[in-house]
């Protein structure tokens, strides 16, 4: 993975179909033990929002690459008291080999990237959640064996998440259909890219209706229909939503060997029901695994393990 030497990770729209389907196979290499690789190397993760599987998922990917992780908490440092952003990314730049951030705006971690020198890699922002998506694509290849010429539908809020799946199944040859509340729709410029990306090979279908979307579909995926710093509006998003709960109806309309998907956290009895999260179609705990081996394959192919 020579292509991905020293290079950042703001967007799925970074990469080309090949260096996924590249990345999506040091994963599984890793994985399986079939490959190792060392890299003694230093990785900062400066997440201004709260993190269980992002921030744990990095931290043990590096150090069984042989690396250190320096977790730089904002209230701990002087970005919680308005040190510019270009000032911080400086001086990081002096002292880590790669950083890892989790933000609000994509501006933000854009103008980090601007100003370092070192990689920078989105491990989510508001308008994509890259990350996660590879570990997605690698849990339905595992399972289907390929990706290419599947379904994979998204119910829910057109959030980070369903902006990252659209590109990432585009650049995997996969079908996405995005069903959302009116209102909820996810980016617009993503769905330029991810339609551009997919050139009529695949489809890239927006639509406000869950059932027939969920109709013969290879995977059925979800997110919190309330994403952080939108905690205030959950109660009146709830109505809007409830059509668009991952459930026995919605899961009975899939294809019969469809998988569920879910990023977590989940709110379980809102977007996905409980039997339908711990079902014999569900394959989260895969899901959430396969973060610290995308991860592992990512960070060793921008930092040149060996």
């Amino acid at each position: 993975m020579a292509a991905l030497s020293g290079r950042d990770l703001l967007s799925l729209a970074d990469l080309s179909s090949q260096e996924v389907q590249e990345l999506l196979q040091m994963a599984t290499q890793l994985k399986s033990q079939q490959l190792r690789l060392r890299c003694n190397k230093v990785l900062g993760l400066l997440f201004s929002k709260a993190s269980t599987r992002t921030r744990v998922s990095f931290t043990v990917a590096m150090y069984q690459l042989g690396g250190q992780v320096i977790d730089l908490n904002p209230n701990v440092t002087q970005v919680s008291r308005g040190e510019p952003v270009q000032d911080t990314a400086r001086v990081l730049d002096r002292y880590l080999d790669i950083l890892a951030i989790r933000t609000f705006a994509q501006q933000e971690l854009e103008i980090f990237a601007d100003y370092a020198k070192i990689p920078v890699i989105n491990a989510l922002t508001d308008l994509e959640h890259p990350c996660q998506v590879l570990a997605d694509l690698l849990t339905v290849q595992e399972t289907f064996g390929t990706c290419a010429g599947l379904t994979l539908t998204y119910v829910g809020d057109g959030n980070n998440v369903a902006n990252s799946l659209m590109l990432g199944c585009a650049l995997v040859g996969m079908n996405v259909r995005v069903a959302t509340p009116n209102g909820f729709a996810p980016s617009a410029k993503i769905v330029e890219k991810a339609q551009a990306i997919a050139n009529n090979k695949t489809q890239v279908i927006l639509t406000h209706d869950a059932e027939a979307a969920a109709k013969g579909a290879n995977v059925l995926y979800t997110d919190v229909w309330a994403s952080m710093g939108q905690e205030a509006e959950a109660d009146d998003r709830m109505p809007i939503f409830q059509p668009y709960q991952i459930n026995e109806h919605l899961l009975n309309l899939a294809d019969s060997e469809a998988i569920v998907l879910h990023c977590l956290p989940a709110h379980r009895g809102e977007e996905i029901t409980d039997d339908v999260m711990e079902g014999s179609h569900s394959r989260v705990w895969d899901q959430a695994e396969n973060r610290m081996h995308v991860q592992k394959a990512l960070l060793a192919s921008i930092l040149e393990a060996e």
